[in-house]
């Protein structure tokens, strides 16, 4: 039970990879509160303080509505231990004919989302004593990849915001570090497992020979929350089996 008494807040946490970070947590003894714009009805999660993981509605695109998941979160439980910012979505296309409206709205969700939440949740975490940022990244943020210039710039931004908010909260007690998964079979992923001729052409880059699974994502969140990685500030962490490219 490595996050035995903790709370945490997930976005993006009703589904695909988010859910699974949330369930993992869970299963080590943390309150979860899943955060997303609409439940996921599979799941049926209560509302916050209903039961170890549980639901509350958040736009992370709003400071409004990012302001009261984090209020709601500490006034219900009495503290916030692990924010993991997850939200994300992609919209792909050439640069050249991608609309302006869908690149808006990656980097308002990705990057402008990613930011909200930090910076809404970092006076409570603060006040635990041992808080943890945990922002979400991907392999695209680094390898060049056709179609994906909106969601590639989003996730390089996440790194670097990353690392700058880890050097000014140096000497707070609080780290951050970012996740960065490679082709992961959960959510987006999927979509690209699904794709045969595609996919043959990315397994060959994966030296493990497979998609990864959201429980193997989920366990390196696990150990970024959890007393083992204290040390570790300001860093990308890559789970993609042995990506090259």
């Amino acid at each position: 039970m490595r996050l035995a008494g903790k709370v945490a807040i997930v976005t993006g946490g009703t589904k695909g990879l988010g859910h699974a970070i949330a369930q993992a947590y869970a299963k080590e003894g943390c309150r979860v509160v899943c955060a997303a714009r609409h439940p996921d009805e599979r799941h049926e999660l209560p509302p916050v303080g209903g039961g170890d993981l549980a639901f509350h509605p958040v736009d992370v695109r709003d400071p409004d509505s990012v302001d009261a998941l984090t209020r709601t979160t500490y006034e219900t439980y009495g503290r916030l231990d692990v924010l993991v910012a997850n939200a994300g979505l992609s919209r792909p296309g050439p640069a050249e004919r991608l609309d302006p409206a869908d690149w808006s709205d990656v980097i308002a969700t990705n990057l402008n989302g990613t930011f909200l939440s930090v910076r809404s949740a970092v006076p409570y975490l603060e006040r635990s004593g041992d808080g943890r940022v945990i922002t979400l990244s991907s392999a695209l943020a680094t390898r060049v990849a056709r179609g994906s210039s909106a969601y590639a710039a989003s996730k390089a931004g996440i790194e670097m915001f990353t690392k700058v908010v880890a050097v000014e909260l140096a000497g707070r007690p609080v780290t951050v570090n970012c996740l960065s998964p490679g082709f992961v079979d959960e959510g987006m992923g999927r979509q690209l497992t699904a794709n045969r001729d595609l996919w043959d052409y990315y397994r060959g880059k994966i030296a493990a020979g497979r998609p990864g699974q959201g429980a193997e994502v989920a366990e390196a969140a696990v150990f970024l929350a959890a007393e083992g990685s204290r040390y570790v500030n300001g860093h990308v962490l890559e789970v993609n089996g042995g990506l090259s490219w």
